[in-house]
């Protein structure tokens, strides 16, 4: 279609980086070839991150890997920005040299 998309996306690997590395090769193609990516960009990624996370857990067991990450990518869709997440990934938009609160962080005691 002729709608501009954008995808953006830090992992930050806990134990090593096997899931890092994972999550940034395989996090986007996953992404792009979810059915929702054009009606639901949101869904895409939600689905997307849990695909991926499955995929590595099956990988990690088979090779014995032990390593885990963090994510956040963000998506522009024409004028819209969808942000996801995993982890104490953190996500700051600064709009007219204001800070935008687009996510709350990451704390143990939340549910």
């Amino acid at each position: 279609d002729d709608i501009d998309r954008a995808y953006f996306a830090v992992f930050d690997g806990h134990g090593g980086v096997d899931a890092a590395n994972y999550s940034a090769t395989h996090l986007h193609v996953n992404v792009g070839l979810h059915e929702e990516i054009v009606k639901n960009p949101a869904v895409a990624l939600k689905c997307s991150f849990q695909k991926t996370d499955e995929m590595f857990l099956f990988k990690a067991k088979r090779e014995k890997l032990r390593s885990g990450t963090t994510g956040v990518s963000a998506l522009i869709v024409g004028n819209k920005l969808h942000i996801a997440w995993l982890g104490d990934s953190q996500v700051m938009l600064v709009q007219q040299a204001k800070a935008v609160t687009l996510m709350e962080p990451h704390k143990p005691e939340r549910e």
